[in-house]
């Protein structure tokens, strides 16, 4: 794979998006796409930071924007849409890469879109999930979570344990629904963003750092 950062246009349903790939910074363990969230972009300073945690654990990341994000727009692309984008990243990815594993997922909405499509029977090796979406926030009835039955690959999820869009009981009781090997790891004191309060004795340093700390394990534990 190549060494030093690239950027790409990809041409998928509603016009070309920006995407870039940045090299790992351990020995290569596989290539993870990574989606934004409904109110980011691919440069925004929550996915950068990701990015940066994600390479120290030996992943190549890509980053890409969605149709929506590409054109500055506020209103996020319909799901089947989302979901077609994360599939041509995946398919330039694949072109451009050769990587010998592929894990797929993001932020949040982005995420959550990834896990449909991987749902759907879509090819990757395994779904990285960060700040998954289980419910609109105030609206815990809503949950996002009907496909988690059809998921067959092993899955990393990251919550924190204040966030307003997933309520742990609720993914708790979720997590039945799945015959996938998902590993649940909550994150003490974070937000949807992975933010903690200084109250919380934290950092968001030590967020990420426990992030790198149990990709890498999780990595090692489901492909080696």
């Amino acid at each position: 794979m190549p060494a030093t950062p690239i950027d790409w246009r990809v041409t998928t349903e509603g016009g070309d998006v920006s995407a870039v790939y940045e090299p790992p910074t351990a020995p290569a363990s596989g290539v993870f796409v990574c989606a934004h969230g409904a109110a980011g972009s691919m440069r925004d300073r929550g996915m950068e930071r990701v990015a940066q945690t994600l390479r120290s654990t030996g992943l190549g990341v890509v980053r890409f924007n969605f149709v929506y994000s590409e054109k500055k727009s506020g209103r996020p692309d319909p799901m089947p849409r989302l979901k077609t984008c994360v599939a041509d990243v995946v398919a330039r990815a694949r072109t451009e890469l050769a990587p010998k594993r592929l894990i797929i997922g993001g932020r949040s909405m982005g995420g959550r879109a990834a896990s449909m499509l991987a749902a759907d029977g879509f090819e990757c090796d395994g779904l990285l999930l960060l700040a998954y979406p289980l419910h609109p926030a105030g609206r815990p009835e809503q949950l996002r979570d009907a496909h988690f039955a059809a998921l067959r690959v092993p899955v990393l999820c990251f919550n924190g344990t204040r966030d307003a869009l997933c309520r742990r009981d609720l993914m708790e009781a979720s997590l039945e629904k799945t015959q996938a090997r998902w590993s649940m790891h909550w994150l003490d004191g974070a937000d949807h963003s992975f933010h903690v309060p200084k109250s919380s004795g934290r950092a968001d340093d030590d967020v990420f750092a426990e992030v790198a700390t149990a990709t890498h394990e999780w990595l090692s534990r489901s492909f080696a």
